[in-house]
């Protein structure tokens, strides 16, 4: 697929940015004798790719706005357009060696996501969508699944940790949920999480307070791969909530009023 401008710079970005990764996660497993090191390692890593991104996509657009995880947020001199960045998504992972982690780009357009890339580096798959030009992976146009069972099929989420106050919550959309399924999946990356809802991967994907650079890309690819994505709360914006319920069109309103209780 030949992209526009824009997500030509995406995509170069992050696969810059992905190779910085590469190449510190490969140290990661020699730090694991020491946590305090092994975890500082890893927050410079994170701001090491953020500041690639940055240089990137800022300097072929440096009236464009910024957001993003380490760097906070910027205003640009043109208020209609931000990239909205996470360097590292799935940091835990990536802390302990397992490589199922990401990088996350969105373009911003006047409120809504335009472009979207969610780069997994560890097993070079480039997952990227522009508005009215489909969803792909690397050179494969992707589709949501065409399975319409929720018994056939299976979802995946984040599960609370460290004592975080929603963990009542997930609890109870589990409880509701798994009986009906084939099963729950955990990965710990919500932007691989949405990229596989739309590859057609997992059926379905929710979760609860995110932030914006988790979601942004993932929601523009998993709509142009067919999917249906929208707040747990259908009157907020997915964005300005931190929640999410998507999945294929077919299961897709059982499966939203299963997690809405």
């Amino acid at each position: 697929m030949i992209g526009s401008a824009n997500l030509n710079v995406m995509i170069k970005a992050a696969r810059k940015a992905g190779r910085s990764l590469v190449k510190d996660f490969g140290e990661v497993e020699n730090l694991q004798v020491s946590r305090k090191g092994a975890g500082d390692f890893v927050s410079k890593a994170d701001i090491a790719a953020e500041k690639i991104l940055k240089d990137e996509l800022m300097g072929a657009r440096p009236s464009y706005g910024w957001l993003a995880e380490e760097g906070g947020e910027t205003p640009g001199e043109d208020p209609t357009r931000r990239w909205i960045v996470d360097p590292l998504d799935g940091t835990t992972n990536f802390l302990h060696g397992l490589p199922h982690w990401a990088i996350s780009i969105a373009l911003e357009h006047k409120g809504n996501i335009v472009s979207g890339v969610i780069y997994d580096p560890a097993k070079d798959e480039m997952f990227f969508a522009e508005k009215g030009a489909g969803a792909w992976m690397n050179e494969t146009r992707i589709r949501v699944s065409a399975r319409h069972r929720m018994i056939e099929s299976i979802f995946a989420t984040g599960l609370p940790f460290g004592g975080r106050s929603d963990l009542p919550e997930t609890l109870q959309d589990l409880a509701r949920l798994l009986p009906a399924t084939a099963g729950v999946r955990r990965f710990g990356s919500a932007a691989l999480d949405m990229a596989y809802v739309a590859a057609g991967r997992y059926e379905g994907f929710w979760e609860r307070r995110l932030n914006s650079w988790d979601l942004a890309a993932g929601i523009i690819i998993v709509k142009e791969a067919g999917g249906l994505a929208e707040a747990i709360d259908p009157e907020e914006s997915i964005l300005e909530s931190g929640e999410v319920i998507c999945a294929n069109e077919p299961i897709y309103e059982t499966f939203a009023k299963v997690i809405r209780g």
